[in-house]
């Protein structure tokens, strides 16, 4: 492990926290109550809490990881955006598509899970592009 590396694993992990809360703590708060029998409480989920915190360390980490060992000599800009793409349709999309099949939440609710996970993740993508971005890299 090296510098780079870990300020960009603790930058994607207080940007995916925040958007993480934005998304599904405010935005879509409102869809979650009317499925009230999917979803723990709220003294449950915060006594549970610190489960997300690991989760969300294990996938910062895992998400830099994985963009570090395929990265190119490319612009960083597009190769965040290509990664961030790629996250989305490798886990955000299949995920919350199979969580609609399974269980009986609105269409609604699965959409906008969707785009805003998406959104998030390609903003992660193009953060952690610009943190590490090779200094000999075409910009």
């Amino acid at each position: 492990m090296n510098k780079k590396f870990l300020i960009s694993w603790v930058v994607v992990f207080v940007v995916w926290m925040a958007g993480s809360f934005a998304i599904h703590g405010a935005w879509l708060a409102e869809l979650y109550a009317q499925h009230p029998n999917l979803y723990r409480t709220e003294s449950d989920t915060q006594a549970l809490f610190y489960l997300m915190l690991i989760a969300h360390v294990i996938m910062a980490g895992a998400f830099v990881w994985i963009y570090q060992r395929g990265a190119e000599d490319k612009p960083w800009l597009t190769q965040g955006i290509r990664f961030g793409i790629a996250i989305a349709l490798l886990a955000v999309v299949p995920t919350y598509t199979i969580y609609y099949v399974v269980q009986p939440m609105s269409g609604n609710l699965a959409v906008q899970q969707i785009i805003g996970e998406s959104v998030l993740v390609l903003i992660l993508g193009i953060i952690v592009a610009f943190l590490n971005k090779s200094t000999d890299a075409a910009t």
